[in-house]
């Protein structure tokens, strides 16, 4: 980025933190009768200079979530709770129906002893089990990463392997097809059946799923939850897959007649008949 271009996202650092400084000013105005609520400053998507996320419009990034940098994240794709996915000295890719599970984290290499600039690429419809770390490292097409992994720089898990849960796989590791490995170090511990191959896929495709029940309920506003919490309650109304997904069990009471005025699909079909 050149001179014109820092100077032009310092103007708008400022610009942005324009109306925090005029809250301040209102709160001592105010004396002892104001209240002062600290803002989070937390941002989900969050550029570096000039290195900026691309992350495709059905991609489910929780709130709670950063992705930072040169970051790209295809379609389907899921990047849950507290998770950080750092791209400043390098890149990060993450391909289509991936899932990165909460608290994972990211990042990518500048330097190391072998003297390899490496990137992270993550590729489609992996898995990425909670509270792992993946650095300066490749995961192949549908491969699956377990719970508290650990893979180092250099590491490439091909497609349709497995990274036990808690394993520390050691830099420049090749993990072949249809392999499971596990320890601190990781090393071969079996090969994989034909059913746990096939649960790597569809893994992915329920977190693709449930991903998006959680974009739908975070993108409530605060009256829409309300509403819905009174139609519930008042209506009982019940939709068994949405609630699968939750893992919501709902009581069944008498069967209540909703009137058309209340639900707009039930007033459109209504209005078909």
């Amino acid at each position: 980025m050149g001179t014109l271009g820092r100077a032009i996202y310092s103007v708008g650092f400022w610009i942005r933190e324009t109306g925090q400084a005029i809250d301040r000013l209102g709160s001592r105005l105010q004396g002892g009768y104001f209240f002062q609520e600290q803002l989070s400053r937390h941002r989900t998507l969050m550029n570096i200079f000039d290195k900026a996320p691309v992350v495709d419009k059905d991609v489910f990034v929780a709130p709670s979530a950063s992705v930072i940098g040169d970051v790209q994240v295809g379609r389907g794709s899921s990047i849950w709770y507290g998770c950080v996915l750092r791209g400043d000295v390098n890149s990060i890719r993450v391909g289509s129906g991936t899932n990165i599970q909460d608290n994972s984290l990211v990042h990518v290499a500048k330097s190391n002893l072998s003297g390899k600039v490496l990137p992270t690429v993550i590729g489609d419809n992996v898995t990425v089990g909670h509270s792992a770390v993946l650095h300066g490292c490749t995961v192949e097409d549908e491969a699956f990463v377990g719970m508290g992994a650990v893979l180092l720089d250099g590491v490439v898990v091909e497609k349709n392997a497995m990274v036990a849960a808690g394993a520390l796989v050691r830099q420049n590791t090749r993990i072949p097809s249809g392999e499971v490995w596990a320890g601190n170090p990781a090393k071969f511990l079996r090969k994989l059946s034909n059913e746990e191959i096939t649960f790597i896929s569809q893994s992915a495709i329920n977190y693709t799923n449930l991903a998006q029940v959680h974009a739908a309920e975070n993108s409530k506003s605060y009256d829409e939850i309300e509403f819905e919490k009174v139609l519930r309650k008042k209506y009982a109304r019940k939709d068994e897959e949405y609630d699968s997904m939750l893992g919501v069990v709902r009581e069944i009471p008498p069967e209540l007649i909703l009137p058309d005025n209340v639900l707009p699909d039930k007033a459109e079909k209504a209005l078909q008949k």
